[in-house]
């Protein structure tokens, strides 16, 4: 009978916190001091108190790559291919540098993402859903996609745009990131298309390959948002999951961190480079290669808020 009551219990603070459409930031803004009960896993965070804390012992860093000039020195371009496709092999997560994504863009977009997290809440509730399926939306605002079926809440709340195949409309993105998601999506696809590219040819296809089968077809953009915790020790911004895309291109906060990938059997920390971008090989595309070269398994988190 206990287990069944504790059962009970978190459904109903689960579904009270997702009927508040406030997201963790609206539960943070209350001022609260401790953690609530559904944010905490108590078996995960005793196993992964260890894992959590950065091993200033650990041998492994994960590789950054340098892009510059790939477009005008074809030695170049053939070594970074080879780059990538070793981090691809090794650690299915690299970092990229001078890819070519301006600062200002790079940070208008994160400001963009901040500025309607922060946004009133009338006006957010506006974008609350728990169904992102449906093809005619193409903005949402919701916390925790596996809310009702994950073991803990994340300590996270996210907005999430669909720019491609089918493009918005200005009037269907909220005011407060509607142009800074156009322009990082333009920038942000090409970037993306080249990676494909050197990625096809590191498998020795065709460098339209992974284009020509429609691995570039879809662009979604994400926006985490991590509010103060109060007890940062027993909360997770974002559990250990692996991406089911093909890839994911991550700006990483510098004022939060906290980002971690699996690898060789450790949580190895991904150390904040000013102006990369993090590539991560999601399931997809280990699903497309896998009859060539199997891709390295890849699993990552974020720490808590």
């Amino acid at each position: 009978m206990g287990t069944i009551s504790h059962e009970y219990d978190r459904n109903i603070e689960i579904k009270a916190f997702d009927e508040t459409k406030l997201g963790v930031k609206g539960l943070a803004a209350t001022g609260l001091t401790k953690v609530p009960s559904i944010f905490i896993n108590h078996q995960e965070h005793n196993r992964n108190n260890k894992q959590h804390t950065p091993d200033s012992k650990s041998q492994f860093t994960i590789p950054t790559i340098d892009l510059a000039g790939i477009d005008i020195d074809s030695d170049k371009f053939k070594k970074v291919v080879d780059e990538i496709w070793d981090a691809c092999k090794e650690w299915g997560f690299f970092q990229v540098i001078n890819h070519g994504i301006p600062q200002e863009v790079l940070d208008g977009v994160m400001d963009g993402v901040r500025r309607f997290h922060e946004e009133d809440d009338e006006v957010k509730k506006q974008y609350y859903t728990r169904d992102i399926t449906i093809s005619s939306m193409r903005f949402a605002y919701f916390s925790n996609y596996y809310l009702f079926k994950g073991p803990v809440t994340n300590w996270r709340d996210t907005m999430w745009a669909s720019m491609a195949p089918y493009p918005p409309q200005p009037e269907e993105l909220p005011v407060a990131c509607r142009d800074v998601l156009f322009e990082y999506a333009k920038h942000v696809t090409k970037v993306g298309h080249t990676l494909l590219e050197m990625i096809s040819m590191g498998l020795g296809l065709n460098p339209t390959h992974l284009k020509d089968i429609d691995c570039a077809q879809e662009l979604m953009l994400l926006g985490n948002y991590y509010p103060p915790c109060p007890e940062p020790d027993v909360a997770i911004g974002f559990s250990k999951h692996a991406d089911n895309d093909v890839l994911t291109i991550l700006i990483q906060d510098k004022q939060i961190g906290g980002l971690q990938v699996w690898h060789q059997n450790q949580w190895v920390d991904v150390p904040h480079v000013p102006g990369a971008l993090v590539i991560n090989t999601g399931d997809v595309l280990q699903a497309s290669s896998s009859c060539y070269l199997l891709l390295n398994f890849r699993l990552y988190e974020n720490g808590p808020g």
